[in-house]
């Protein structure tokens, strides 16, 4: 895959670097920011630049760049996972990772580097298993060190052995709502981003199967939804404990799962979703003299649910001063530093419609400037609730010992990139 991979800092000059194949020459990496540059220059950005037969494939975070150089036909996707999942490693090693995290470590970032991959092939990405033999404390072994069992079995991110006084699995589904509506009302996008997270607790090495209301497995079962809807999930992903052979054969999502937290799947819904807490604004703008706002919020959601923590930012003129507030619910607070209002409900119930007014004056000269209009973004969790109606059939926990566990089953709905835009 990759030939060899660089640290680079916002010069471009070269922090740490792993050959892992000997086909690439160590100053070929020099032609990488140039390139870059010139790119830069046009106002343009591509996450893949090439320099004859050699690519350069780079992620930025923070003050370093990380690059993936590739001399054949890679696998592009696989490679710049890879870079994500490397980045996330040394994150959880250093806290923060950054041009200052990487030279104070030199010699633990070499050895990740060398066990993350082998001959340009991702080896083991799994934080857990690589703090077992690469410490932050320097110490001395009375024994040759061993590599891992976990890295030499199938089941590589569970011990065995692992024992729990009381068996229990936590999984929550989470689904953030991405919203746009303009000006006029209408909805310009719409999409559901759903993440299944779990914290397992389990004795020995279990095996949990997952069931949701999924529509393409009661297509392939030749079964119906029965008395809930059945839902069309797209661009699934799962972490490597699934089994994605049974999942394609009867979409069971069957696994053995690590031990603690870690995310199973996320999933995607483009449906149109109606809008959880819709917002209109009358703005009345007085020139040289004050400007007016009417907010009304109403949550679209049934009665029985109730909206947690909603944040309602309304942005105003940077040049306003003087706000005056008047609402019938919650607290409203002027945030200079913002150029906005920040509306704050506590607890929203399903099927209310709340308002707020708010008053500022404006300076009597004002300049030439053309005046930009920011949306209305809107932050909010609703618990015990899914706007895609995705709902968990069964958890079945199957283990040789035959203990009982007890599975416990959370939904919670939040906001993703919502915005109202105003007029």
């Amino acid at each position: 895959m990759a030939s060899a991979v660089f640290f680079l800092d916002l010069k471009g000059k070269v922090i740490i670097s792993r050959d892992y194949r000997g086909d690439v020459e160590p100053h070929v990496i020099d032609k990488f920011m140039p390139m870059l540059l010139e790119l830069e220059d046009e106002g343009s950005s591509l996450p893949i630049l090439s320099h004859g037969n050699t690519h350069f494939l780079y992620v930025r975070h923070e003050n370093l760049y990380v690059v993936a150089v590739c001399r054949r036909n890679a696998n592009i996707v696989l490679a710049f996972v890879f870079l994500h999942k490397m980045l996330q490693v040394f994150r959880e090693y250093f806290k923060e990772l950054e041009e200052e995290s990487i030279r104070d470590n030199f010699v633990i970032s070499y050895e990740l580097l060398d066990e993350l991959m082998d001959f340009g092939y991702p080896q083991s990405t799994d934080t857990s298993i690589l703090q077992k033999y690469i410490t932050q404390q320097g110490r001395q072994l009375e024994v040759a060190p061993r590599v891992p069992v976990e890295l030499t079995k199938a089941v590589s991110w569970r011990l065995e052995g692992i024992k729990h006084r009381k068996n229990e699995v936590f999984l929550d589904v989470i689904e953030s709502v991405n919203l746009l509506v303009s000006a006029t009302g209408s909805v310009l996008r719409s999409e559901v981003m759903g993440v299944v997270k779990m914290r397992v607790y389990l004795s020995g090495m279990p095996e949990l199967r997952l069931g949701l209301n999924d529509k393409l497995m009661f297509e392939a079962s030749g079964r119906h939804a029965g008395k809930g809807k059945a839902i069309e999930l797209e661009d699934v992903k799962f972490h490597q404990c699934v089994r994605l052979s049974r999942f394609e054969q009867d979409r069971t999502i069957s696994f053995i799962p690590p031990d603690g937290e870690f995310e199973l799947m996320s999933y995607r819904l483009s449906t149109q979703v109606k809008p959880l807490i819709w917002i209109e604004s009358v703005i009345e703008r007085h020139a040289h003299s004050r400007i007016e706002y009417l907010i009304k919020a109403k949550s679209q959601f049934k009665r029985r649910s109730t909206a947690n923590n909603v944040e309602i930012v309304i942005p105003v003129p940077s040049d306003a001063d003087s706000p005056k507030f008047k609402t019938t619910i919650g607290t409203v607070r002027y945030a200079p530093e913002l150029s906005a209002v920040v509306w704050t409900i506590k607890q929203f119930p399903g099927g209310r419609e709340v308002l707020m007014r708010a008053h500022f004056n404006l300076p009597s000269v004002s300049g030439e400037e053309a005046e930009q209009k920011p949306p209305i973004s809107v932050k909010f969790e609703i618990p015990y609730f899914t706007v895609s109606g995705v709902q968990v059939r069964y958890l079945k926990i199957i283990e040789k010992s035959g203990y009982q566990a007890l599975p416990w089953v959370r939904y919670i709905t939040q906001n993703g990139d919502y915005q109202i835009r105003t007029t």
